[in-house]
């Protein structure tokens, strides 16, 4: 593991306070700033992981971020609701998010106050963005039109001398903890870790703006022998069944590497893959 060093006193302790997200900052819901980039930071709990899975609680916050130094501004807007999903939730589901069937039961989700927290924002950030769009593209066809953006996947955290991306560890590496699993609470860390001083490096959230206004490129092994799934796998490519290969996404400078890669280990030395970009509004679509 690893923690930030001024968080390790002289006796090699680490002392872990908790973050409860109320000491930000609010904002009139009306406030714009020529360096501020408005960010809704968004979390669901849902009944799965499936591709059907209905959402249990939505929470979402936008917060005005200076888009030179990172700074947190302060909170513009929010919303949270439970949401009925109208079927027993599983035990499972009940243990994660402390959520009953008890506790949601009647509530559903206003989605055109969703829409005035998305409205009011330039990007959408998650830390599993690839689900959370999925299930919010579902629902709110203005989710489609956003630019998505992924705290997991576009801060390159291992980079930042972090060996792991689950936001849970961390928080507990940048010194503090916080009520898991639960949507207000999820977005409320994640907010604190992006927007985070850390000595010697610029705070995550630049990173994370820099590369959301940035395409991505999809890679997809065409063809591939069945044989080498296991090599594909292991180099973090997804299977996509409805069109039947392995695929991945890729920043521009990485194409060639990857292509010359698959070309060796996959192809036999010719390259019979392909690559497609995707814009900065389809980044994460499902």
């Amino acid at each position: 593991m690893t923690f930030l060093n001024k968080i390790i006193d002289n006796d090699k302790k680490i002392e872990l306070y908790k973050f409860e997200g109320d000491n930000f900052t609010n904002l009139p819901k009306d406030f714009r700033n020529d360096n501020a980039v408005m960010v809704c930071f968004l979390d669901l709990e849902t009944t799965g992981l499936q591709k059907d899975c209905k959402i249990i609680e939505f929470a979402g916050k936008v917060a005005a971020i200076d888009k030179n130094t990172g700074e947190l501004l302060g909170i513009v807007d929010e919303y949270e609701s439970f949401n009925d999903p109208e079927q027993a939730l599983d035990p499972v589901i009940t243990r994660i998010t402390g959520l009953t069937d008890d506790v949601i039961a009647g509530h559903s989700i206003d989605w055109e106050k969703v829409s005035r927290v998305l409205n009011q924002s330039d990007i959408i950030v998650a830390h599993n963005a690839f689900f959370d769009r999925g299930v919010m593209d579902r629902h709110l066809p203005l989710s489609k039109e956003k630019v998505w953006a992924c705290s997991f996947n576009d801060i390159n955290w291992a980079q930042r001398g972090f060996n792991a991306g689950g936001q849970e560890i961390l928080c507990i590496w940048h010194g503090f903890y916080y009520e898991s699993h639960r949507a207000m609470y999820d977005v409320d860390a994640l907010i604190h870790l992006v927007t985070h001083n850390v000595d010697s490096s610029d705070k995550a959230v630049l990173e994370l703006l820099v590369n959301a206004s940035m395409p991505i490129y999809k890679i997809a092994a065409i063809g591939s022998p069945f044989h080498t799934k296991d090599l594909l796998r292991i180099r973090r490519y997804r299977w996509d069944p409805e069109n039947k290969y392995w695929w991945k996404n890729l920043s521009l400078s990485e194409i060639d590497i990857e292509k010359e890669w698959m070309s060796e280990a996959i192809y036999n030395g010719i390259f019979q893959g392909k690559v497609e970009e995707i814009s900065v509004t389809d980044k994460y679509k499902s």
